[in-house]
């Protein structure tokens, strides 16, 4: 199992530094065929719990939620997340022998929460992303800067909390969600997350103190997006979002943190950076 973890996560980190850095479609798409299999996952899990997604609208919903990203169009994005939500509650009505009330909620649920979760990765991408930035590592474009600080903040944040937590944690933090993490875990990954993430805006010529305190809301809302789905996985009774990442679980699984710090890094920028 540890092996499997490993060969995944070196190959996984491969494919990211290429398809962020490279960017325009190739991106785009990697970043719509995970939102689609977030998806299937997320609508697996309900059936789980004998609740039935509308899943070809939540797929369409995803689609039109990733092109307004794309084309950065954030009206459009709200029109098509209301679109869903009324289509899903019109099917309740019109048909509440197939699909009832809780069935339109979770697929109302399960489009915002992985469809603009998701769509932020693209947006955070596509932020000035003509706009190239001196780095350590090269040029890049600071859309991809930026998606690394969400990254780069969330794996730190994981693996300070597992090594502070594994050797102090001694007070629970969410035990009926998630036994395993602590007090002291979850403190010991926003440092981690502050460290991680100052390093690579030191790296990348970013003002230190935006860099310390991205990396502070990404330590912050990083293991809450983690104990999110936890939460929703322990209501299905399932132990994994799904199978394709062998070690690994699904792709909930791993990217639960980074739905959660990507939107919080996209909205620090346009507040405080971006103009």
């Amino acid at each position: 199992m540890f092996i499997h973890r490993v060969v995944t996560a070196v190959v996984g980190i491969i494919i990211a530094i290429f398809v962020v850095n490279y960017g325009q479609w190739v991106f785009a798409a990697a970043a719509l065929l995970l939102t689609l299999l977030a998806w299937h996952e997320f609508s697996a899990m309900a059936c789980c719990r004998q609740v039935e997604t509308a899943y070809w609208l939540g797929v369409a919903g995803i689609v039109l939620i990733w092109g307004t990203a794309w084309l950065g169009n954030a009206r459009e994005t709200m029109a098509v997340v209301l679109l869903i939500a009324f289509i899903a509650l019109a099917k309740m009505v019109f048909a509440p022998e197939r699909f009832s009330f809780q069935d339109a909620a979770a697929t109302i649920a399960g489009v915002v929460y992985v469809g603009l979760a998701f769509a932020h990765l693209v947006l955070l991408r596509f932020t000035d992303y003509s706009v190239l930035m001196a780095t350590k590592f090269g040029p890049l474009s600071a859309g991809a800067v930026y998606l690394w600080l969400a990254f780069v903040g969330t794996w730190s944040s994981d693996t300070f909390a597992y090594l502070v937590g594994s050797r102090f944690g001694r007070r629970k933090l969410a035990p009926k969600v998630s036994p395993g993490k602590t007090w002291e875990g979850t403190i010991g990954g926003v440092v981690g997350s502050v460290i991680g993430v100052t390093a690579m805006g030191a790296a990348c010529a970013l003002p230190l103190g935006h860099s310390a305190a991205i990396g502070l809301l990404v330590g912050v809302v990083a293991p809450v997006g983690d104990l999110v789905e936890s939460s929703i996985k322990r209501f299905c009774a399932v132990k994994d979002s799904g199978r394709l990442l062998p070690g690994h679980g699904g792709v909930l699984d791993r990217f639960d943190s980074v739905m959660f710090a990507a939107p919080a890094v996209y909205y620090y920028l346009q507040i405080f950076i971006v103009r």
